[in-house]
């Protein structure tokens, strides 16, 4: 399956960004791509779009990554809503979803189906207690 996703080069905290076509397969870093469709660099926010050449492989199936998706939306080339890329911490929550959670007071407890037991029979109702044998007392030698 081909994707269209960023290609790092550049220095060390110095990233420059190849945007390219390639099999998911290959590796993200050094890995072989079939076209490069442009480029982003970071630091300066300078970008360049082969915009004919996008539209061409997305109509053929290439899925773009989520920061590639995220960046052909702000650019107009594709439409739609971006993509959350980055998780949320679960030690910064929000206090909008704070606020959203059910309380434990209004939570409901989950309904127990009834379970009816039929009445056993006496025998399997209370096990048989097995009392200890008296151990037989040798005759006394004579």
């Amino acid at each position: 399956m081909l994707s269209i996703r960023f290609f790092r080069t550049g220095k060390k905290n110095q990233p420059f960004f190849k945007i390219v076509v390639t099999d998911r397969r290959n590796a993200p870093r050094g890995g072989r791509f079939l076209e490069i469709v442009g480029f982003y660099n970071p630091i300066t926010k300078e970008k360049q779009l082969k915009q004919e050449r996008i539209q061409y492989w997305l109509g053929v199936g290439a899925q773009p990554s989520d920061t590639v998706h995220n960046l052909l939306i702000k650019e107009g080339i594709l439409t739609g809503e971006k993509v959350a890329v980055h998780k949320k911490s679960k030690k910064e929550a929000p206090v909008a979803e704070a606020t959203e959670a059910v309380k434990p007071e209004e939570a409901k407890p989950a309904e127990k189906p009834d379970i009816v037991q039929e009445p056993k029979a006496q025998d399997e109702a209370k096990p048989e207690e097995k009392q200890a044998e008296p151990l037989p007392q040798e005759a006394p030698a004579a």
